[in-house]
């Protein structure tokens, strides 16, 4: 009467259906926590690239000689340093036209700015929305497992005139595990996906405010020769 109830045992005998959603949901923990890793190196990257050229920009150097090392260093530059050229870039190209409306000048460069910002954000939430799926979703499949096994486990039973605990356990237990996989996928991808958030908001804010605080320094530089700093 002793039965192997080991969770490689319960796996091995369960049947192919929940099986089959085992093998799905590990697949989908697998490329879940594989996610979680990329992006949070992603972000420590990100915040270490912004800080990095913040101090850079209100360390008082010229506005030119920042834009020229963002043009050299494009592959390597972070979100605010790429926003920064492509709002450079644009307000020169209008000062070469000789546009010299302020309003012409300084909506030129916050709409480049503004695409460059919704570009970036798009990168930056990346895999977000698959850590948000898993998250939601995975619960729902284990308990379909879960249901098979057990409508499975009972319909094994019909048939025996006498029905014990040790006879029902093990295939109630079988349909279990495949709920407690799907929870396993489901917990840090949800615990991922809020700290991420939470993080992704700050970089937002903090690209936001620096397009604002870049648009006035523009904006104070409009009558300044080309070359000027700030």
């Amino acid at each position: 009467m002793n039965q192997d109830m080991s969770i490689l045992s319960l796996v091995l005998h369960a049947s192919w259906v929940v099986q089959a959603v085992m093998l799905l949901l590990l697949g989908v923990s697998v490329a879940s926590w594989t996610a979680i890793m990329r992006k949070l190196f992603s972000l420590a990257r990100v915040k270490k690239l912004n800080d990095k050229f913040e101090r850079d920009f209100w360390s008082g150097t010229n506005l030119n000689d920042l834009f020229n090392s963002a043009i050299q260093n494009a592959k390597e530059s972070g979100p605010m340093e790429r926003i920064f050229a492509s709002g450079m870039r644009e307000f020169q190209k209008l000062r070469e036209r000789r546009i010299t409306d302020v309003g012409s000048l300084m909506d030129g460069a916050r709409r480049a700015m503004r695409a460059s910002f919704q570009r970036e954000m798009d990168e930056v939430e990346s895999q977000l929305s698959f850590l948000a799926s898993v998250g939601s979703v995975s619960p729902y499949v284990g308990l379909f497992g879960t249901v098979w096994g057990i409508m499975h486990a009972f319909t094994g039973l019909a048939g025996l005139q006498q029905v014990t605990l040790s006879t029902v356990a093990p295939g109630i237990a079988e349909a279990l595990v495949a709920t407690a996989i799907g929870l396993f996928a489901a917990i840090p991808a949800v615990v991922a996906y809020n700290r991420f958030a939470r993080q992704i908001d700050r970089v937002s804010i903090q690209l936001e405010t620096f397009i604002e605080e870049f648009s006035n320094i523009l904006q104070r530089n409009v009558g300044a020769p080309p070359a000027a700093g700030r």
